[in-house]
């Protein structure tokens, strides 16, 4: 089922959408969302002519949840081409190394994910010259000359900061650079990169959009279609496909998607306000919160603002202490589920962070639970 922008003439809401996105048209007596199809080949006699001929180039529970996820990432465009990958590290590297070649320059955040420098060992090892710049004041913008691709990570991952999605794309442009962002954070309910402009919207499904830390999944989103041509062309090399069944669970979990999130957005602002009123937290970062030093501009292109919070306690000890002393949350290094985790982020070395500093992934347990236990858990950590 094609869910148009409207219905009747009447804009339906992200709850709606999440919930019949990509369905196929009702048959009688089938299922309303098809079970997993596992095929590594399909019946193909004579001439080539259908959609599915081979495991490594299409799959029908694919499509299902590509046409879900582009639904959502650009409510009535039905010409943005989505392709999901087996993860979200999948995807990225998709985008980078079907757009770029040798003597080419990408601009990326020198905060963005902490993966991101192993990507850019292999971009100078195929003689592509990275820069670099902070998301913070729209940084990037100082790097554009004679570049072919920026890429943008807003809200940042660790440190949430936000750019200006719609400035830096039109500088892009303006200077032949196209622009992919990294939207893993927001989820397309809580931001909508084509529809600010970008060339590519790009997620770890992994996260917030599958919600339930069980699968592996990335996808690429692009109005362009010989854009999407080359990202779809990239995949077939490499094989950086989803299992039918990672497909399926995660076309389920997207019914979910604007409860999971609505709730996870309330509980972290909550949390961070209460986080706030401590002497013993610093660096608080909230992209929700009106004193963040990124919401203005985040009030300006984000619906909804994300489930993470991040902040700084005095030291490694304290930190672990408190991670510790949490019994609703998890010590685990991702985001965006229905548990909420945490993790001392220095404990990697990748990130540029204090020692103490902390990144909390809101789940959706009941506020005033989660909030009493963080708050016990400090509390018996200061002392």
């Amino acid at each position: 089922m094609n869910t148009d922008a409207t219905d009747g003439g009447r804009t339906l809401g992200d709850g709606t959408r999440a919930v019949r996105a990509g369905l196929p048209e009702p048959v009688k007596y089938e299922p309303t969302l098809p079970g997993p199809v596992f095929a590594a080949h399909f019946h193909l006699p004579g001439d080539p002519t259908g959609p599915y001929t081979y495991g490594r180039d299409e799959n029908p529970t694919w499509t299902h949840l590509e046409r879900a996820i582009g639904e959502l990432e650009a409510p009535g465009e039905p010409e943005v081409e989505t392709l999901v990958f087996a993860s979200g590290m999948a995807a990225i590297s998709a985008v980078l190394f079907s757009q770029l070649k040798a003597g080419d320059t990408v601009v990326v955040p020198s905060d963005g994910y902490q993966a991101l420098p192993l990507v850019h060992e292999q971009l100078r090892a195929y003689g592509i010259e990275v820069r670099t710049a902070p998301t913070a004041g729209d940084a990037q913008l100082s790097e554009l000359q004679g570049a072919r691709l920026l890429w943008i990570e807003t809200p940042s991952n660790p440190g949430l900061d936000v750019c200006d999605i719609r400035r830096l794309v039109d500088a892009a442009h303006e200077a032949g650079a196209l622009v992919a962002v990294d939207n893993t954070l927001a989820t397309p309910l809580g931001q909508r990169p084509l529809l600010l402009g970008a060339d590519f919207s790009v997620a770890s499904d992994t996260k917030g959009m599958t919600g339930h830390g069980d699968i592996l999944l990335g996808h690429v989103s692009c109005r362009d279609p010989l854009r999407a041509a080359e990202v779809r062309r990239w995949r077939k090399i490499v094989g950086a496909i989803p299992g039918p069944m990672e497909a399926w669970l995660a076309h389920r979990s997207l019914a979910t998607l604007q409860l999971r999130i609505d709730r996870q957005c309330t509980t972290a602002l909550a949390l961070a306000e209460a986080l706030s009123k401590r002497e013993d937290v610093t660096g608080l970062r909230y992209p929700g919160l009106p004193g963040d030093p990124s919401h203005t501009v985040a009030a300006s292109q984000m619906r909804r603002f994300g489930p993470v919070v991040s902040f700084v306690l005095p030291d490694k000890a304290v930190a672990e202490r408190f991670l510790g002393g949490l019994r609703l949350v998890d010590d685990a290094t991702s985001f965006g589920g229905v548990r909420s985790t945490a993790e001392r982020r220095g404990r990697w070395g990748g990130d540029s962070v204090p020692e103490g500093f902390v990144r909390f992934s809101v789940g959706a347990e009941d506020p005033e639970d989660l909030i009493a236990d963080v708050m016990r858990a400090l509390d018996r950590a200061a002392g």
